[in-house]
């Protein structure tokens, strides 16, 4: 497993080394000669590919996707979703995507491109010729912009989502306690019920907020007042 490291940036191998000496060596040989697991080994650290020198904030998601054309390593980026927009406001994609949507409609608002209307009616008169125009062009987007897209626990399979949270606790541990120490004006973003599985949150400024699946998350003055100078759906930006 620790040959995988070597696919991330130079600038996280001392750390994720050390990191990865912190999980069972039982369970790494278990992943490694299974494949009923996502995303897979080739997929496993994908969100390091990010410097530690360009890295300002680490968004945390609990585990990843559970189907194989979503997972891709990076929380919150599901690859099964591509185009953003249609004619009549979100893609049919999008609108599938809870979570997703919500987060671009809180987007929209931050802009003030949105106030009170967040209809697909509304969405389709915007003028979109500076917004994303994939997934993949938005999280790219992100990830220029510092952010770090990590999964809590970076294995999912079915019916052992626990099993394999708690096998990622000390390796989790280990790479926050190492950053205290490195960088430790890094921001983490803990949504939803994460909050309560990272308790080194307290060494690092924090934004803490319901999940965007939660149709509260659109409005909420706190994630509005953080996403706004960060333009994230400006392509150009």
């Amino acid at each position: 497993m620790h040959h995988l490291i070597e696919n991330t940036h130079s600038e996280w191998h001392p750390i994720l080394t050390n990191a990865l000496q912190r999980v069972d060596s039982d369970y790494l040989q278990l992943l490694l000669h299974s494949s009923d697991w996502l995303p897979g080994a080739s997929l496993l650290f994908s969100a390091f590919s990010l410097p530690l020198s360009q890295t300002k904030y680490i968004l945390f998601g609990e585990s990843p996707y559970p189907r194989p054309e979503s997972a891709n390593g990076y929380a919150f980026w599901d690859s099964a979703v591509h185009g953003l927009w249609s004619n009549t406001g979100f893609s049919k994609e999008v609108n599938r995507a809870t979570s997703l949507r919500n987060w671009l409609k809180m987007l929209l608002i931050s802009r003030g491109d949105l106030i009170n209307d967040c209809s697909q009616s509304a969405i389709a008169v915007l003028d979109k010729s500076n917004y994303c125009r994939t997934a993949e062009e938005f999280f790219t987007n992100l990830i220029g912009k510092g952010f770090l897209l990590l999964n809590a626990s970076l294995v999912y399979e079915e019916g052992k989502v626990s099993f394999h949270a708690r096998q990622w606790r000390p390796f989790m541990h280990s790479l926050l306690m190492q950053l205290v120490e490195k960088k430790e004006s890094l921001q983490l973003i803990l949504f939803g019920k994460i909050a309560e599985q990272i308790p080194e949150s307290h060494f690092f400024s924090c934004l803490i907020a319901e999940h965007p699946y939660n149709l509260s998350f659109i409005t909420n003055q706190k994630v509005l007042e953080f996403f706004k100078p960060l333009d994230l759906l400006n392509c150009h930006g």
